[in-house]
């Protein structure tokens, strides 16, 4: 047989007719730290756990494996079945290469392997693209049966995942999505981090992070991307760049799957961008990227600090990296009064129990040990380090420094932890309050979106479309940028004035796409766009399809960080004032409403980027191959998706989202919205104290 031949015979077969030999754990990739289990599952709970696991294989097999999966739950704390792990290389090909009834569901195969593949996942083999923790399946079982699945099911048919588990196939009808997912559909009471830890063990749920559990994830060019536009919107905000931020330093840490594209964004703006990290694998994958150059990674802050200086003068844009933490970097620049525009922090802090963040004075190899041999002790180090990190960056903003929280949590766990993170008059008395009891956001630093993401993009309709070219061929994936190019133009030329500076964003960056973003894994791009946007260029490529100008269908998708998909208190929805951020109807409805307007498949997570519990997250895929069928469901479900945010924006009485929602309804009669009443703040006031 052909290699291809061979292929697709095992994508056929699922699981193995006979049991495959163990496979021996590949050093030549990264895999997740290992789990703690002590403490976490009792002794009936881990025999549980194997039984959960053994559901998947013949009883004859079961003697043999329990002992290999407690093995692996002993070892690492979670059962990720190795031996099963296929042999064929992990990567995304070309869409008719996968054994199909349905092309919807060939094109989603391709999506799973590229959020699989080891250039673009964290750890690959054990089934987690990025994040620590955002797994698309919790075993190699689950990955088998789900390709067969898709390889057997037709357009009548709709696959079911639960938190990775295939439930099985479905009868339901073309119009339907062929497939829905759920990770980590929780009941509320048990949500907790340490429910995560429990329950993931037992191998009944997962953390699918944004897009990573709905087959979403592009490799870093979609927060390549993000991050830039968030750099240039801050300083616009500050006043300090209206196009680029030439001459200007901006300071963060993290290098590993999402705080990567943070240099090439500080080097895409033009700004001299300092990264701290101190994981020595995440420099060298930044390296073999391509991110970052050999010669600009320090160990000696001396040296660091004499090229910012000589960035800064010349203004040339970089991005230099300290191989080391953070605090030591903040509080040198504190002593020696560097000046800094701009600062943020891209650490894991969602995962801080897991390695998530390195505590000060300890390797990063030294701070693993520690987790695994004494984790009090090393919870204890990471409460001082972030108290010290606290107390450097407000040293910094008191000389006139902007810093925000990128949404990763730093704020929340600084604070839970006694940190001096608290606007004047909160959390003095040592405990940290709940944020449930404020309106506006307790911390005295903003959240990204709160600030900066929410009113010039998310209110505007803005959030991160994105594509992938099922050919695989290069030549589609230029001609795309070409069209979204043109469309933009055109845009641009019709636009109000309003949102003239968001489209003339990112049509630069789709011109300079190709030149700027090296492409990891399949043949993807990312912008910006809103609802207009999206349905314009969507048509246009759905018409190249139709006429042969594009060889091969489209996947259209975007992350859940976007308008409508996610109801996240302290990022995604940080600048909804109206006491409903602590609410999910937003997400949930996406998802529903995306179903039945045509999505190919859409997905609903618990947990995301600020951490299990504290988020809930939408997303879709939509398949476009030139057909009729495929203009008329982008067209409904794309304008659905935009459309809830911004309906529910303006609800919360953000004057953009006001403004935006009242000229979509003058385009579309047949969109009819509640639009608020507005009250005077200050007359209610003067009722309440009795003087109305």
């Amino acid at each position: 047989m052909s290699a291809l031949t061979t292929f697709q015979h095992e994508i056929r077969s699922g699981l193995p007719a006979t049991l495959p030999p163990p496979r021996p754990l590949d050093p030549g990739v990264s895999h997740a730290p290992r789990r703690v289990i002590e403490g976490v599952l009792s002794d009936d709970e881990k025999v549980l756990a194997l039984q959960n696991a053994l559901r998947y294989f013949p009883q004859a097999w079961h003697r043999e494996l329990a002992a290999e999966f407690a093995e692996e739950l002993e070892r690492y704390g979670r059962i990720y079945m190795y031996r099963f792990r296929p042999a064929y290389a992990m990567h995304a090909r070309p869409v008719d290469e996968y054994p199909h009834r349905s092309r919807q569901a060939a094109a989603i195969m391709l999506m799973i392997q590229n959020n699989l593949d080891p250039k673009v996942a964290k750890h690959p083999h054990e089934l987690i693209t990025y994040g620590g923790n955002g797994a698309v399946f919790q075993n190699w079982a689950q990955y088998l049966l789900t390709m067969r699945y898709l390889s057997e099911m037709t357009d009548e048919q709709t696959l079911v995942l639960y938190s990775g588990h295939p439930l099985g196939l479905f009868p339901s009808h073309r119009d339907a999505p062929r497939v829905v997912v759920t990770n980590g559909m929780m009941i509320p009471n048990y949500s907790k981090k340490e429910d995560w830890n429990k329950y993931n063990a037992l191998g009944v749920t997962q953390y699918g992070q944004m897009t990573a559990g709905s087959f979403m994830y592009i490799g870093p060019q979609g927060i390549v991307h993000g991050t830039t536009i968030t750099l240039l919107n801050a300083g616009r905000r500050m006043g300090i760049g209206e196009r680029d931020l030439r001459g200007r330093v901006f300071v963060t840490s993290g290098l590993g799957g999402m705080s990567g594209a943070q240099a090439l964004a500080a080097v895409i703006t033009g700004c001299v961008g300092i990264i701290a990290e101190v994981d020595g694998d995440a420099v060298q994958q930044r390296l073999t990227d391509g991110y970052i150059k050999k010669e600009d990674v320090f160990s000696d802050l001396d040296a660091l600090i004499a090229r910012i200086e000589a960035c800064r003068k010349s203004q040339t844009a970089a991005a230099l990296v300290y191989h080391g933490n953070i605090v030591d970097l903040w509080e040198r620049f504190v002593r020696d009064d560097i000046r800094v525009e701009l600062g943020s922090d891209q650490t894991s802090c969602h995962n801080i129990h897991d390695m998530g963040y390195c505590p000060v004075g300890y390797t990063f190899e030294e701070a693993k040990q520690l987790l695994v041999s004494d984790k009090p002790r090393f919870m204890a180090a990471v409460a001082d380090t972030l108290r010290r990190h606290a107390a450097a960056v407000n040293a910094m903003c008191e000389r006139g420094m902007y810093f925000w929280d990128y949404g990763n949590a730093f704020l929340k766990e600084a604070g839970d932890v006694g940190a001096d993170v608290w606007k004047p008059g909160i959390g003095n008395s040592g405990a940290a309050p709940n944020p449930q009891s404020f309106i506006y956001s307790p911390y005295r630093y903003p959240s990204y979106v709160e600030d900066i993401m929410g009113p010039l993009c998310f209110d505007y309709g803005f959030g991160p479309f994105r594509w992938v070219c099922c050919s695989g061929a290069q030549d589609d994936l230029d001609k795309t940028d070409r069209i979204a190019a043109q469309v933009l133009e055109q845009m641009l030329a019709e636009a109000p004035e309003e949102i003239k500076g968001q489209l003339n964003d990112n049509l630069i960056w789709i011109r300079n796409a190709k030149a700027q973003i090296p492409v990891v894994g399949s043949k993807s791009r990312i912008l910006y766009a809103d609802s207009e946007g999206r349905i314009r260029i969507a048509q246009a490529f759905n018409a190249a399809i139709q006429k042969g100008e594009l060889s091969g269908p489209v996947v259209l998708g975007r992350d859940h960080h976007d308008v409508s998909g996610t109801d996240s208190p302290f990022r995604e929805t940080a600048n909804i004032y109206d006491g409903s951020r602590f609410t999910a109807d937003m997400a949930v409805h996406n998802v529903i409403g995306d179903a039945f307007r045509g999505a190919t498949w859409v997905s609903l997570h618990n947990g995301g980027g600020v951490g299990w519990g504290e988020v809930m997250n939408g997303g879709f895929g939509m398949v476009l191959d030139g057909s009729a069928d495929a203009e008329r469901r982008l067209r409904s479900m794309l304008f659905w998706d935009v459309n809830n945010g911004i309906s529910r924006r303006a609800w919360a009485r953000n004057p953009h989202a006001i403004s935006t929602l009242q000229r979509t309804m003058a385009q579309y009669p047949e969109l009819q919205v509640t639009v608020p009443n507005l009250a005077d703040e200050a007359m209610l006031r003067a009722v309440l104290m009795g003087k109305g």
